[in-house]
């Protein structure tokens, strides 16, 4: 049975700009192959879209696609996720489980947040990704499963390469092919049509943005990206008083998280950081309520404060 090369979860709809249609033909030439794939670009960019898309274009369409966040475990349950487990391999193991890595044989497996994956873990993805077996935990058994592996991150391998953080050998063998997703800030011409996109989807056909609307919506930065965006149409869908939602139905952050008054942004990235403390003082320090006002993860937001809190040690001793 052959695959649709059509629609990939509404893929089709949203593909405007010539960046986004980059990618797609990228991912067109590349699903074909067996080829790893890497998929970099910012939270909330659609990574695990552009994945969705290789494995539904690929060969391998009609089997398994299996899929495991590096970041949301411990290392000891990605271990025991990724590779299973015997009876009796450690206190709770009261059965045989099958790794992901055997339940995607002969699919795809997507590795996301890869960048996360503890360096034990690095050493043994790297053996399976060339080829060798391995055993479950526990296990007396060879396991070869028949596997592509699609990996993506936020982050830049190279740089935690040079800080011992990931292995370059690894990172070489997952960027047989690397394909990188642009924030949505550098195609501004995919937001109406996004945005349409998500109001046909939540099924509010009869409501409209309005041209100023559309403005506001193209000027905003977008730290959270296309998440962000699908987050704050739908509520302004909802809040919206007419069939039209007006630029004062948008939740963006330059009307719900002022900037500090006075202030002058001279970057994005400064801009971002008095988005986030802004949202931060508006829900009382509550992390969870801050990232969904934001429209991102609550992990991305603690990454984003470690950074903060290191540079401003930076400053200080700088200073000093």
């Amino acid at each position: 049975m052959s695959c649709s090369p059509g629609s990939i979860l509404g893929l089709p709809a949203v593909i405007h700009s010539a960046a986004m249609r980059r990618v797609m033909d990228m991912v067109k030439r590349v699903a074909q192959t067996d080829a790893s794939v890497l998929i970099t670009g910012e939270s909330g960019v659609g990574k695990e879209l552009v994945a969705r898309a290789l494995h539904e274009q690929s060969l391998r369409c009609n089997s398994p696609w299996v899929d495991l966040n590096c970041g949301a475990l411990p290392e000891h349950l990605v271990e025991s996720e990724l590779f299973g487990y015997e009876r009796g391999a450690f206190s709770g193991a009261t059965q045989t489980k099958q790794g992901l890595l055997e339940l995607a044989d002969p699919g795809t497996l997507f590795l996301d947040e890869i960048g996360d994956l503890d360096a034990r873990l690095q050493v043994k993805l790297l053996r399976v990704l060339d080829g060798a077996p391995y055993y479950r935990l526990g296990g007396l058994k060879k396991i070869s499963p028949d596997v592509r592996i699609v990996a993506a991150t936020n982050r830049d391998l190279e740089k935690d390469i040079e800080a011992g953080k990931f292995r370059s050998d690894l990172f070489h063998r997952l960027t047989q092919v690397h394909i990188h997703v642009p924030p949505l800030r550098e195609r501004p011409e995919d937001i109406p049509v996004l945005a349409e996109f998500f109001l046909r989807e939540q099924n509010h056909n009869n409501v409209r943005i309005a041209p100023a609307a559309l403005d506001e919506l193209r000027s905003f930065p977008w730290p959270g990206n296309v998440r962000e965006l699908r987050n704050a149409v739908i509520r302004a869908a909802i809040m919206r008083s007419g069939n039209e939602i007006q630029p004062e139905d948008l939740p963006l952050g330059k009307q719900k998280i002022p900037l500090q008054s006075g202030s002058v942004v001279t970057s994005l990235d400064e801009m971002e950081r008095q988005l986030i403390f802004r949202a931060l003082d508006q829900t009382c320090g509550h992390h969870e309520k801050a990232a969904k006002v934001l429209g991102i993860s609550r992990r991305t937001l603690t990454r984003k404060l470690k950074k903060y809190e290191a540079a401003n040690v930076f400053e200080a001793v700088a200073a000093g």
